[in-house]
């Protein structure tokens, strides 16, 4: 959507290693407002899908999720990176990468809160190699809830990540596709 693409032109920073940071709005600092249309974005694409819960990873993806969980009026769930003590009860776990940090995390979700009733829309900041998704279909699988679709902010387009899932039948939507990314801090989106 060209208002995330602007977004990122005018504020994303380009680093080494194909890293888009893009802290000053998105993942460290929010503007709620870009947030708020993010969120009425996979609404939009979403709302005829029944959908009953929005689900994601611990942390950045949590106020993208309750964004978009304000526009359906559905609860948020979020798999958590390490099992805490108050974490009661039976948990889903699945192993995710994380191309940012390069390390793989056990992420958990107390089944009291996913079942065979839910229709999930996963969401998430960012889309790489997409092993955060995997990990959070696998969830979905073990509760046997219906993955609906996967909302993306920022796709990377040169990764395999949003094609495996395409191949896959998911629905991938994805705000902004960054096809390349350049050393002198240039961004070319999908389309241009």
């Amino acid at each position: 959507m060209k208002f995330l693409e602007d977004r990122i032109r005018q504020d994303g920073q380009v680093r080494p290693g194909n890293i888009l940071k893009v802290d000053n709005f998105l993942n460290h600092q929010i503007d709620v407002d870009l947030l708020d249309e993010i969120g009425k974005a996979f609404y939009e694409k979403y709302k005829d899908s029944g959908i009953t819960r929005i689900m994601t990873v611990e942390a950045s993806g949590i106020a993208i999720a309750c964004a978009a969980a304000k526009w359906f009026h559905v609860p948020v769930v979020f798999a958590k990176k390490a099992k805490s003590k108050n974490i009661d009860g039976d948990v889903y776990t699945s192993v995710v990468h994380s191309f940012t940090y390069d390390r793989d995390y056990t992420v958990t979700l107390a089944k009291k809160f996913l079942n065979a009733d839910d229709r999930v829309l996963l969401v998430d900041d960012f889309l790489a190699v997409g092993k955060a998704m995997r990990g959070l279909i696998d969830i979905c699988e073990q509760a046997e809830a219906k993955v609906c679709g996967i909302g993306i902010c920022i796709e990377k387009g040169f990764q395999e990540g949003g094609d495996y899932l395409r191949e896959r039948g998911y629905e991938v939507t994805s705000l902004a596709i960054v096809e390349k990314m350049t050393d002198d801090g240039q961004i070319f989106f999908r389309g241009e």
